[in-house]
Order: C-alpha cells, then sequence, then structure tokens
C-alpha cells in the first residue's frame, strides 16, 4: 500500500484516507475514486487527493475488519455490517460474555494495524449490545495479517456468549429471636429485584429459625419442589465453614464449594451444592441492590457456566467494586413484605391441591404427614404449587384438617376444610372448585399424594395452556395418562357436578376433543402413596435424582 497525496492526474484508484465535500458532494472515507469522480473534482479546482493506493494482496479496511470479526465470534454472536474501517460483534440474546483473552492479545500483538477491544470477561450483556469492536487502523492491510489472525484463532472463537436462563429460585430466610422486619423486607425485595433483573423467577420463599436442622429441612423443601436455584439469607453472617448455613448444607447431603470471595463488597459469600443444585449464602451486602459479588456470580450460575472454588478465587483483580469509603448504609426497605408474589406475566392459572383423603390403606398414619426425602407430602405438593407459575394456591383439607393446617399455616396458600371429605374425592373437588378465585381461568388439579411432582412438571402444563384456545392439558408419558390435570373455567360447573370418588375422570371422556396431551420424559405423573408399602417404595429419590 502507497498512502500520501495524489496528483489528481495520478488518482484514478485511489482510495480516499479522509472525507472530501466538494460543491455540495460528499466523497466519504475509504471511496475508491473512478474516472467520474476525478472529471467533478478536477472541474471544481480540486488539484490533488489524500489517500492510498492498494497493491493486489492488499485488503481495505472495511472487508479486513469484517474478516476478523467474523473469526472472533462464537456461541450466540452476530456481526453487522462495517464501516469506516470498524466491524463490531454483538450478542444475540442476553447472556454472559466469555472471552478467551491469551487470544485476543495475540491478535492485538500481530501488527499495529488490527485494534481488536472486548467487554471484560463474564461482564452481563444485553441482546443487541456489541461485544467486541475490530478497528483496522490504515487505509487497508496485507492479506498476510489476515492470514495470521486466522491461523491464531483456528482451533476455537476466541468470543462466546452464555445465555441468561430462566431459572427457578428459592430464598431461605432464616431469623432469631429480636430481628428486626427491615432486614427482611430489605433482603426479599434486594432479592427478588436482582433475580427478575436477570430473567428468572424468586419462586418460593421460606422462613426458618436460624438453627442448622431448621435450615438443613426447609433447603430439602426447596429441592423437593423443583427448585434449581437455592440463596440462603442467614439471620447471622456466616464466619466459618462450620457455622449454620454451611452446616445446614451439609445435614442437607450437600457440600461445600467454597467459603469467602475476593470481591468487595461480597467477601462473606458461600458457594454449596445439594446434587446438581447451587446453594448460595448470601453475603450481608445482599441486602443493597448495588452491585456486588453476588451479582458476578448470579450472573454465570444463570447462564450455566461453571463455578468452582478456583473460579471465584480468580475473581480478585478488579474485584474492588467500589470504594470502601462509600457509604455502607445503602440498603433499601425492599417494598411490601410478602413472600410470595405470582410474576407480572403468570397465567391466570389456579393449582387446586386436594388433600381431605382418610388414608384408609396406611393403617393409622395420615400419608399426607408422612415424609419423603424428609418433606411431609402434603407440604411437597404446596412447595411444588408455591413454586411454580400459578397464579393462586388453594388446598382442600379434611382428614385431621387441624393438624394438616397447622403444617402449612406459615404458608400464604388459601385453605378450605371439606366436612364431607369422607363421601370421596368428587366432593372435595367441588369444594376446591367454588373456592377458587374469581379471575382463575385454568385449574391445576393437583394431588397431595404424589410426591415426584414438582414445580417443573406444573409449569410445563401451564405453559402449554393458551387462554385463547382452552383444552384441558394431559400429562402423558410413555402411551399413559398421568396427572395432575389442567382443567379450563368453561369445565368449572360441570367439575362441581361429578360424584363418587373418581374425580372428574368421566369429563376426559366426555370431552375428548378438548384434551390436549402434553408429554413428559419421567414417571412422577404416575406414582402415588396409598399404602405402606408405596411410601417405602417412594422414600428414597429416584437413581440420579434429587427429589
Amino acid at each position: 500500500m502507497i498512502f500520501g497525496r495524489f496528483a489528481l492526474a495520478d488518482a484514478l484508484g485511489v482510495m480516499l484516507a479522509h472525507t472530501l465535500k466538494v460543491d455540495g458532494r460528499s466523497f466519504r472515507k475509504g471511496h475508491v475514486l473512478d474516472s467520474a469522480d476525478l472529471t467533478m473534482l478536477r472541474e471544481a479546482g480540486v488539484t490533488e487527493v489524500s489517500g492510498a493506493r492498494l497493491a493486489p494482496d492488499d485488503v481495505p479496511e472495511n472487508d479486513a475488519a469484517a474478516e476478523i470479526a467474523a473469526l472472533l465470534g462464537g456461541i450466540n454472536t452476530t456481526t453487522r455490517a462495517p464501516y469506516a474501517g470498524r466491524s463490531n460483534v454483538h450478542a444475540v440474546p442476553r447472556g454472559v460474555v466469555e472471552v478467551d483473552a491469551e487470544c485476543i492479545d495475540r491478535l492485538n500483538l500481530l501488527d499495529e494495524a488490527i485494534a481488536i477491544g472486548t467487554l471484560p470477561p463474564y461482564a452481563l450483556a444485553r441482546a443487541g449490545q456489541v461485544l467486541a469492536t475490530v478497528k483496522i487502523i490504515p487505509c487497508a492491510v496485507p492479506r498476510r495479517l489476515l492470514d495470521a489472525c486466522r491461523a491464531i484463532v483456528a482451533s476455537s472463537r476466541p468470543l462466546r456468549l452464555a445465555e441468561l436462563r430462566p431459572h427457578r429460585v428459592a430464598l431461605i430466610m432464616s431469623a432469631l429471636p429480636g430481628m428486626s422486619d427491615k432486614q427482611v423486607t430489605s433482603a426479599l425485595g434486594a432479592t427478588r429485584a436482582r433475580v427478575e433483573a436477570l430473567g428468572s423467577r424468586l419462586a418460593l420463599v421460606l422462613r426458618c429459625a436460624h438453627e442448622r436442622d431448621a435450615i438443613a429441612d426447609v433447603l430439602r423443601q426447596t429441592l423437593a419442589a423443583g427448585c434449581d436455584l437455592v440463596l440462603i439469607n442467614g439471620a447471622s453472617m456466616t464466619k466459618d465453614r462450620l457455622d449454620t448455613v454451611p452446616a445446614a448444607i451439609s445435614a442437607a447431603g450437600g457440600e461445600i464449594v467454597h467459603f469467602g470471595m475476593p470481591v468487595e463488597p461480597g467477601n462473606m459469600l458461600l458457594l454449596g451444592r445439594v446434587g446438581s443444585v447451587a446453594v448460595v449464602g448470601l453475603p450481608g451486602c445482599a441486602r443493597s441492590r448495588r452491585s456486588n459479588g453476588l451479582d458476578w456470580l448470579l450472573h454465570r450460575l444463570l447462564a450455566h457456566l461453571p463455578v468452582t472454588r478456583e473460579h471465584i478465587m480468580r475473581m480478585g483483580v478488579g474485584g474492588l467494586i467500589r470504594s470502601p469509603l462509600e457509604s455502607e448504609d445503602d440498603s433499601d426497605d425492599g417494598g411490601d413484605a410478602e413472600l410470595t408474589v405470582a410474576p407480572p406475566d403468570a397465567p391466570h392459572v389456579a393449582v387446586l391441591i386436594l388433600a381431605a383423603g382418610t388414608s384408609s390403606r396406611m393403617g393409622e398414619t395420615n400419608k399426607l404427614l408422612a415424609e419423603v426425602d424428609g418433606v411431609p407430602m402434603v407440604l411437597r405438593a404446596l412447595n411444588a404449587a408455591q413454586a411454580s407459575r400459578a397464579a393462586s394456591v388453594t388446598v382442600v383439607l379434611g382428614h385431621e384438617g387441624t393438624v394438616v393446617e397447622a403444617l402449612l399455616a406459615p404458608r400464604p396458600a388459601r385453605v378450605v376444610h371439606n366436612p364431607d371429605f369422607a363421601q370421596g374425592l368428587s366432593t372435595s373437588l367441588r369444594c376446591g372448585i367454588a373456592a377458587l378465585p374469581a379471575d382463575a381461568r385454568a385449574v391445576l388439579v393437583m394431588l397431595a399424594d404424589m410426591p415426584r411432582v414438582s414445580a417443573a412438571h406444573l409449569d410445563r402444563l401451564i405453559e402449554a395452556w393458551d387462554p385463547a384456545r382452552p383444552a384441558i392439558i394431559v400429562p402423558h408419558h410413555d402411551g399413559r395418562r398421568g396427572n395432575p390435570v389442567l382443567w379450563p373455567r368453561a369445565l368449572f360447573s360441570e367439575m362441581q357436578a361429578v360424584g363418587g370418588d373418581r374425580g372428574a375422570r368421566e369429563l376426559l371422556a366426555r370431552h375428548a376433543d378438548q384434551v390436549r396431551r402434553v408429554e413428559f420424559d419421567d414417571d412422577a405423573i404416575f406414582i402415588d402413596v396409598d399404602t405402606p408399602a408405596d411410601l417405602a417404595r417412594h422414600a428414597a429419590p429416584p437413581p440420579g435424582g434429587d427429589g
């Protein structure tokens, strides 16, 4: 490439180095002059231009920038048309940026003609945001430089985007005597805002005493409900791996991945796991909505990026998020203290839990109070319903209703008692339908003795329901129909007219043309507990499962 000022007589094929405006016409930087251009410039009195004459193996700046940008972008990225020697790599969905810093450094060290800038590794990027920019400094670069770039990135793309995935998040809040409401509401409000801002949902909030066994118990409940991320806001700060919160995680069958974090604020964060589910002990700064180490961890967890002890310990460089001289009193009151709030886009589907049966085949044991994986079956059903996307939960009680209600009392669910429960399942169904909220457009009828049905099963059925085309949504597996079943409001009156102990089964045959199947890949929709043998068989998690 020859760069300089060219007499107009020698400027045919010259690429302009700067935008040139003459007699109302603009010749943009990078424009290659042809004979018509030269005639117009000559008539306007221009005698010379500044630019470059490219050699046969030179690649113009726009083409070169676009070629390098195409080499950089990997999963969930895209490039756009180059301009002024620049080409950008953009995010397609919202996600977390993965950058091979060593590869980017090698590209930048090739030659001063190539300049590549990226977002920091593990930065959170919105959909469409620029992740990296490639700038060609001169008007063109020799082909050999682009070949060298291609060789450097031959093995893998140095820029990827891990998409944020929606999670069903549980928050456990432990309390000590005399603990102020402000501490509870600030932690709840900040956590809900943090989780929902990342496209996930605070699906289940449980409170308990700040004791190892109490926290372990509710931790088991969140896992049984189908939550795939658990946050624990301890009433007192964790100071050791043997302290209350980590001890509770271990007591629930989990392990501590790492305690502590080289990020300020966020030093006292704890990461554990129970099976495949991450359990995070929140640092005190989690009560604030300001950025802290918890945000960094959540970004990676919600993008399904691996987080190990080493990953956390490598967060120190750049980990001073704000000056320690800033005010520490930056918590907010989090708004109201309601512990469960349906998400703004929740469909008007109610869950109706039938829990009134006599447990006649269980002998003296009330099966609904029997524990599966350490959680009473009726509580498993309620937690799963509350962790789902349902707009409301109603529970019908009967046999030993006062005892069962006492177990459910801390939970924000509507409880109704069926005085005629001994006359069969249909009486509970009629009682429950009559008690549903007036705005319920469909009901998901759930049996409380099906311990493997989780919020994930319920959400699959709710997501299959279309208010514009109401149908009966029925779960299927291996050619068989199971429970629970979702019913549109148009059939509520018929459901209140059923009799006997068969529930609404006869309505499925009557309205077979309205049935829509949803296929499941597990048998949870068949598993119920009626006898001590059933309980013994299902009291432990299935192989490879965590309940």
